[in-house]
């Protein structure tokens, strides 16, 4: 296992992309992937962590394969949930995500949700209080920390605004999303 000057950090889904200073984590192990545990993460509680034991947590283009619930449950309020039972009050969730209007959403046959900014303020409990939410299968308590895109080279260089008016109106300027949430303490 790998540890960062006594952190603990899990690269969530690592496949062969495992970020330096994180114990990787993957449902396929070794020689396939970089992944230090093999894991289902569909499959709870994740046995390789304990309650508040954990400093950080990175996921690079996987909650999109998340797949969808019944209605009444929802495997990504599952997984969310899950990340804030083994992180340490303070501690940070960070992802990556193809955004909900590039075609890197769309391209891949196994991505099962199209992921957008509002999507994570269901993990916020204030916001869900707020809009009477209160009633979804979802405990945790994450503020969010920081958002930002990857635009395309297209756009880069261009006014901040002319980026976010082509956000809106066109496919394929903004190609991924990255959130980190941190937990409530």
């Amino acid at each position: 296992m790998r540890e960062s000057k006594n952190k603990v950090k899990y690269d969530l889904a690592a496949g062969n992309n495992l970020q330096k200073g994180f114990i990787g984590v993957d449902i396929i192990g070794k020689p396939h992937t970089q992944a230090d545990i093999v894991w289902d993460l569909m499959k709870f509680p994740w046995e390789f962590a304990k309650d508040n034991s954990v400093d950080e947590v990175f996921a690079s283009h996987y909650l999109e394969h998340i797949p969808h619930g019944n209605g009444s449950s929802d495997p990504m309020f599952n997984f969310m949930d899950e990340i804030y039972r083994i992180l340490k009050p303070g501690g940070i969730a960070r992802f990556i995500c193809p955004y909900y209007t590039s075609v890197r959403a769309f391209q891949d046959p196994t991505h099962l949700r199209f992921i957008s900014e509002p999507m994570f303020n269901y993990f916020n409990k204030d916001w869900r209080k707020l809009n009477k939410l209160e009633h979804y299968p979802v405990k945790c308590d994450f503020q969010i920390v920081k958002l930002d895109h990857a635009i395309s080279e297209e756009f880069t260089g261009r006014a901040q605004d002319a980026v976010a008016y082509n956000a809106m109106h066109l496919w394929n300027t903004v190609l991924d999303i990255m959130v980190t949430l941190k937990k409530s303490t």
